[in-house]
């Protein structure tokens, strides 16, 4: 997907990048390849895979969400090399956002990443996602992750960072509706209820993406999130 193929399938969806957005997003893809031959960020550095397997499938599940619009906030778990927050703020600016990683060396690509390219209301933080729920419970309408951990281990790091009526929206790959099998008692005990689920086919056989999209519709029990250890060794099922 060429950067000019990339603008035309968001005008499907009604948007249309200022002049501006399209050089956030190129300046984006050049830091990530320079940033890359220092540390490992991604495996994708082709200009044409990195507008479509990075920017174009982050802003998927998003384009496909009716209700980006009336959403403030947003916070974007384990954000790693910056997907699906970093594209998502550039096309849809409105959005005050949080990217929350575990790793320091990743936190300062993506301030450097913001720096650069003048985004506002945006910042990376260096921290454990259990740990950032102890001070950031319930203040976001969107929480999203992308490829951080199976659903039901995801969600408990996820969701109490929901507000309530927010959303928390996992992109998932092949496995999307098996982990989602497996997690319904998780979604449950932590106060969401699955509104829809999209499986998306990406362009030139780039793979197959589950987008689940779930509301919150009451607060997560104070004891959640446990510690990283205690809900990889003992998921909720």
């Amino acid at each position: 997907m060429t950067p000019q193929q990339f603008y035309e399938a968001l005008k499907e969806f009604g948007i249309e990048l200022t002049e501006e957005q399209k050089w956030q997003l190129h300046r984006y893809f050049e830091l990530l390849v320079e940033w890359n031959e220092k540390m490992n960020l991604t495996g994708i550095t082709e200009v044409n895979e990195v507008y479509l397997k990075h920017f174009y499938d982050s802003l998927l599940a998003f384009l496909m969400f009716k209700d980006i619009h009336k959403c403030e906030s947003l916070c974007d778990v384990g954000s790693g090399a910056g997907f699906p927050a970093l594209p998502v703020k550039i096309v849809y600016p409105h959005l005050k956002m949080d990217l929350v990683d575990s790793l320091g060396k990743r936190v300062n690509f993506l301030n450097h990443v913001i720096a650069e390219t003048k985004l506002q209301n945006i910042k990376a933080y260096h921290s454990r996602a259990e740990e950032y729920a102890d001070k950031h419970r319930e203040s976001f309408d969107i929480v999203t992750a992308r490829a951080v951990a199976r659903l039901n281990v995801l969600s408990e790091l996820c969701v109490p960072l929901v507000k309530e009526g927010g959303f928390f929206i996992a992109l998932k790959g092949q496995t999307g509706d098996e982990e989602l099998k497996e997690s319904k008692k998780a979604l449950e005990t932590f106060g969401v209820e699955i509104i829809e689920v999209k499986h998306i086919e990406l362009p030139e056989e780039a793979g197959t993406r589950t987008n689940i999209y779930t509301k919150k519709y009451k607060k997560t029990p104070n004891k959640y999130p446990r510690a990283y250890g205690q809900i990889k060794n003992k998921p909720i099922k």
